[in-house]
Parts: structure tokens; C-alpha cells; sequence
């Protein structure tokens, strides 16, 4: 992510009004991921459908199942996400840029086998009875959106940030274009059809651009599933950030006093799903701050700091560095605890009002409300993480996404007992400690960073020299 921030500084540095503005927009839309790009999409061909639909119902029914997709495939391969990027690190820094195309292959390769196994598994089990076409297209989607989200990883190593954004519009637009055709004739499958297909072109697009500017002699290398480049803690990371994300949806999709049926075996919580994918959209102004600021000040030091210690500068210089380093990351926790405070204070203001422009109902507000808390949370814990895994502490990061995922579930659970009043909070008081703990360990960290620079990590030091 640092060649993300690093290329939108360059943006900056124009010193004008719509140089700053350019800067964030970019930032807040490469920053929130696609996931944010999902949710537009949906929506707009839910609105785009029902000026032709007869009944809502096949709309709710899409809405639910993109769901579920996204859920799906982002868990499958949160296991695979952070070790993938280590690894192509890892590959880059030693110069061994060949590697990456191949093992990007070899990747892709293993992710389709495995969802599409799974997929095809629960189309012929749980999905048994339903519509053909209609488990064929989801069985497509779960492994477009596998692929894609793997695909992703490479963002960071590409500066083409224009085109980059423009793949993702083009994709998700083709989607709401497709939707316009299909729907009318086809239904829920031509729904989830044209979401198909525009993730057949947005898949295209990204490996066109990854073919690009990757190239390579094999087509495939295993090396990047060898064990000795194996991080485990990186997939148990990732694994759990992502179920931590989606636990106490699946919780309130289930519970029998929230929960309703709405396509096959696949459920939803009216009363909890609008609230918390509204607040999503209230972290782009904090994804923004996240990146230009985090990720350009922090690594500017952290790369002086680890470049002293390879080429062995003088203590104070590194105390300097890392001083710059910690100045950085307090900068940038606090400007983004700004930003969405500012956010979470409009939300609460203006809450009534966005509903109505949506049109959802007044009662939604105390959801809204506290999801947008926790929302704006999940973004310091974003920095936080992003953070113990620059310097390495991998062990600390995989024991916070696992604190997170069990109090997540656990205090959802106990405010799904307790009843209404309580609703939203269980995430809430779970991102809550997670951050606390999160900047807790941080300070700890920095405190010790020389002493645990030079006496744990030996063999990379030597490796860094050599």
C-alpha cells in the first residue's frame, strides 16, 4: 500500500484546491476496496430493476445472494490474502520480480479449484431443488469474486491508478448496464447474470493490467506454497479479520426473532443489514486520511529507519527514525479519529435525513448510529494492523483478529439474548477493546523497536546486508 500513498503524495504536491480534492477522492476510493464498490453497485441495479419490477421480492432475493457471494469468497480467501502478499514482498525486494507472475498463477489456480469445489458442493447439497441456471450463475460468481479479490493483491504493486479505477467502474457499470436488459426478461437470474458478467470483465481488466506489468518466462511456480514461504499466522490474520467482518451479520441472518428466509437456505436481517452497509460508506473519508497520511509520513521513516539499520547508521540517527516513525503513526491515528468523529457527528445530526433519502425508516437511526461508530472503530484497527504488520509483529496481529473474531460472536450473542435496545453494540464494544488493545501494543512495540530490530531478527538483518 505504501506505492499507493506515495504516487496520490505526488498528486498533492500541486499545492491547489482541486489537487487536494483529486488526492482524497482517490485515496477514499482505493482505500475503502471494493467492498464499497459492491454495495453502489447493488444498489443501483436494485434501483435501476425497480422501475420495470412487478414485486420487490426478486430485488431482495439479488441483494441477499451478492451478499452471501461477497461474505463467501471474501473469507475463503482472507486465508490467502496476506500470505500471498508477503510472499510477491518478499519476491520483489529480493529482486526476484519473475517469481511473481507465475506464483500469481499458481495462486488463481488453487483459489478456483477450491471454491469451485465448494461451491459446486453446496449447489448439489444445501441449494439441492433450486433453479439450474440460477445455482449455475452463483456457483460463477463465488469464483469470479475469489479470483478477483486475489487479484486485488496486486493494486499495490501497480501505479495506474486511473486505470485501476476506471476497470472497477467499467466492471460494477457493466453490471448496472446488463442489469437493465436482463432483468426484465430474465428476473433473479438475469440479476445475478449481469453481475456476472460484469465481474467477467472486471477479472479481464485486472489481469490484463497485472500481465502488463508482470512478466515471466514460466506460467506457473509452486514455490509460493512451499513451506518454508509458508506464514501461517498471515492466513489465520486474514482468515479471521474477514470472519470477524461478517460473524455478527451471519448471527442476526440467523437468530430466529431477526432473521427471515428469503432465497433458498440463504437468510437475512432486515432489521440489522441496511443499518451496517450504510455505515460502510461513512469510512471513505477515514480511508483516505488512512492512506495519505499513514502511509506516506510512517513509511517514509520506516523505510530510513530499517535502511540505517542494513547499512549500520549511528544509534541516534536511528532513534531519530524512529521517533518520526511513532510522530507518524499518532499523527495519523489522530487525524482519522478527527475525521470520523467529524463523520459519526453528522451521522448523528443528520441521520433522520439520510434515511429519508433512501428510504428507509426512522426506527433504523439507533442501528445506523452505532454502526457508524463501529464503522469509523474498524478503521483505526485497520491502522493499527496495517502498522504491527510492517514492523513484522505478526504473532500480536494474529492474536487481535482472533480476540476480535471471538468477542464479535460472543458479544453479539449476548445482545441478541438481551433484545432490541441492545442491537449493534456487540460489534461495537468488540471493535471498541480491539483498538484499545491494539494501540496498547503499539507503544509497547515502538518503546522496544531497537532492541527487538537487532536481537530477533538476525537472519533478516543478514539477509538485508547481503
Amino acid at each position: 500500500m505504501a506505492g499507493i500513498g506515495f504516487e496520490l503524495r505526488k498528486i498533492l504536491h500541486k499545492d491547489n484546491l482541486t489537487s487536494t480534492l483529486a488526492a482524497y477522492s482517490y485515496a477514499g476510493l482505493i482505500g475503502s476496496g471494493p467492498l464499497i464498490l459492491s454495495i453502489v453497485s447493488i444498489q443501483l441495479i436494485s434501483l435501476f430493476s425497480l422501475s420495470v419490477a412487478k414485486s420487490s421480492f426478486p430485488i431482495v432475493q439479488f441483494q441477499v445472494s451478492l451478499t452471501y457471494l461477497i461474505a463467501a469468497s471474501q473469507i475463503l480467501t482472507g486465508a490467502v490474502q496476506l500470505m500471498f502478499t508477503r510472499y510477491i514482498s518478499d519476491r520483489l525486494f529480493g529482486g526476484e520480480n519473475q517469481a511473481v507472475l507465475p506464483s500469481y498463477h499458481a495462486v488463481l489456480l488453487v483459489v478456483t479449484l477450491v471454491s469451485g469445489l465448494i461451491g459446486l458442493t453446496l449447489a448439489f447439497t444445501v441449494f439441492a431443488g433450486m433453479d439450474i441456471y440460477y445455482r449455475l450463475l452463483m456457483l460463477m460468481a463465488f469464483v469470479l469474486l475469489s479470483n478477483i479479490w486475489c487479484g486485488i493483491i496486486f493494486l499495490s504493486g501497480i501505479k495506474q491508478y486511473r486505470a485501476i479505477l476506471l476497470l472497477f467502474v467499467m466492471g460494477y457499470g457493466s453490471s448496472v448496464v446488463f442489469s437493465l436488459f436482463l432483468f426484465s426478461r430474465f428476473g433473479l437470474n438475469g440479476l445475478v447474470g449481469s453481475f456476472v458478467l460484469g465481474h467477467i470483465l472486471l477479472l479481464l481488466g485486472l489481469n490484463g493490467l497485472i500481465h502488463r506489468n508482470f512478466r515471466s518466462i514460466d506460467y506457473v511456480n509452486w514455490q509460493v506454497f512451499d513451506h518454508r514461504f509458508n506464514y501461517p499466522r498471515l492466513a489465520v490474520v486474514g482468515f479471521c479479520y474477514y470472519l470477524g467482518e461478517w460473524i455478527h451479520k451471519i448471527q442476526f441472518w440467523y437468530y430466529p426473532y431477526t432473521g427471515q428466509p428469503v432465497v433458498g437456505p440463504l437468510h437475512a436481517s432486515f432489521i440489522y443489514d441496511y443499518p451496517i452497509f450504510l455505515s460502510y460508506l461513512a469510512v471513505l473519508p477515514g480511508m483516505a486520511f488512512f492512506l495519505l497520511r499513514i502511509e506516506t509520513d510512517f513509511v517514509e521513516y520506516y523505510n530510513a529507519f530499517y535502511d540505517a539499520v542494513r547499512s549500520g547508521g549511528t544509534l541516534e540517527h536511528m532513534q531519530d527514525m524512529r521517533n518520526m516513525m511513532v510522530r507518524g503513526v499518532r499523527t495519523g491515528l489522530y487525524e482519522v479519529l478527527k475525521i470520523q468523529g467529524i463523520v459519526v457527528m453528522l451521522v448523528f445530526a443528520f441521520g433522520k435525513e439520510m434515511l429519508d433519502l433512501v428510504g428507509i425508516s426512522v426506527y433504523y437511526l439507533p442501528l445506523l448510529r452505532i454502526d457508524t461508530i463501529s464503522a469509523s472503530l474498524q478503521v483505526l484497527f485497520l491502522v493499527g494492523i496495517n502498522v504491527f504488520l510492517y514492523i513484522d509483529r505478526q504473532r500480536v496481529v494474529m492474536w487481535l483478529s482472533l480476540f476480535f473474531v471471538v468477542t464479535t460472536f460472543l458479544f453479539t450473542w449476548i445482545t441478541l439474548i438481551i433484545g432490541p435496545q441492545t442491537y449493534g453494540y456487540g460489534f461495537a464494544l468488540s471493535s471498541f477493546l480491539v483498538v484499545l488493545l491494539s494501540m496498547y501494543y503499539l507503544e509497547n512495540y515502538f518503546a522496544d523497536l531497537e532492541y527487538e530490530t537487532y536481537m530477533l531478527h538476525q537472519d533478516e538483518l543478514a539477509y538485508g546486508r547481503n
